[in-house]
């Protein structure tokens, strides 16, 4: 990933807390549901399976 994509540390703060309620406002009945949703949305904006793909696998390291 090029740094020119990478967000700020303030913008990270401000995508935590979106997400943050996201999750909260879906409930733990739908929170999961809602995060494969997004999931899905991010990758189609990404446009690259492959990048998606190494996202997810940097994602379930030190869970």
């Amino acid at each position: 990933m090029s740094t020119s994509t990478m967000l700020s540390v303030p913008d990270l703060e401000q995508v935590y807390d979106a997400l943050a309620t996201a999750i909260d406002t879906a409930g733990p009945g739908k929170s999961e549901l809602f995060l494969v949703k997004l999931a899905l949305l991010n990758a189609n904006a990404l446009g690259d399976a492959a990048a998606f793909e190494a996202q997810v696998a940097a994602a379930l390291k030190d869970l």
